[in-house]
């Protein structure tokens, strides 16, 4: 049972299952997550908008896949950045919602069956994964009719809409940050784009610490210095899943 985990437990958890969603080959996840403890797998795919349900006899996961550079349709959703409005409140990103329009009727139909009902319900995911697990955390949540989430963990996560919108989320959401992760940074603030949820900042050193304006100013240009010195730009390589799984296990 996941809730018997410690929370960095959990983020561990978690992360692997949004690095597992990159895969497409159903046989291989099936085969990697039995041994975190999930007997079944289902596959959700239209039009290149990509999710997993993993699930136990206590526990229902639902991770959704990041942007895959080859994919045209993830690309196409990352540019769409104009805000349009949400089911909720106020606005959200026109790209990550219509990600979410793929496949939301298929996960609404899996989450709303009454063999789920007493099931602890998780969501996940890493880029523009993590933005598709907000927006189905906040329509699940507003669907009476929808079971209750009992926790939200993302990586690497993009703003996702404005602050009307991130305020109405009324759930439980983790929000991991490494160092100079640049797609934390988008869209920009002045599109007047926020985020949602608690934030866990990850120095340039891998860990967990929360710092000030200036502290975390000092500590970014600690994390490029550090990266040139290793020949990666580390605007780009802190995005990597496998450097936010690194860094988790060292915690623990």
């Amino acid at each position: 049972m996941i809730t018997e985990k410690t929370f960095l437990e959990r983020s561990l958890l978690f992360a692997k299952l949004s690095s597992i969603a990159y895969s497409d080959d159903v046989a291989y996840v099936k085969k990697v997550v039995k041994t975190l403890g999930f007997t079944t797998v289902e596959f959700y795919n239209k039009d290149g908008a990509q999710a997993y349900r993993f699930m136990n006899k206590t526990d229902l996961v639902i991770a959704c896949r990041g942007t895959q550079p080859s994919e045209f349709n993830d690309i196409k959703a990352d540019l769409k950045a104009m805000p349009v409005m949400a089911e909720t409140v106020s606005r959200v990103h026109r790209g990550f919602k219509a990600e979410v329009d793929e496949l939301w009727p298929m996960e609404q139909e899996d989450l709303g069956r009454k063999t789920n009902a007493r099931k602890n319900i998780w969501f996940t995911g890493h880029s523009l994964g993590a933005a598709m697990t907000t927006i189905m955390a906040s329509r699940c949540n507003c669907d009476a009719e929808m079971p209750d989430i009992q926790e939200v963990f993302t990586y690497g996560s993009p703003r996702v809409g404005w602050s009307g919108y991130c305020k109405s989320l009324n759930v439980t959401h983790h929000r991991w940050v490494n160092n100079n992760d640049i797609v934390t940074r988008v869209p920009l603030a002045a599109m007047l784009y926020t985020h949602h949820g608690t934030e866990h900042y990850m120095n340039a050193y891998g860990e967990e610490r929360k710092l000030t304006y200036w502290q975390r100013v000092k500590d970014r240009w600690r994390g490029i210095w550090m990266g040139l010195k290793k020949g990666s730009i580390d605007s780009f390589s802190d995005h990597s899943m496998t450097n936010y799984i690194s860094n988790i296990e060292k915690m623990i």
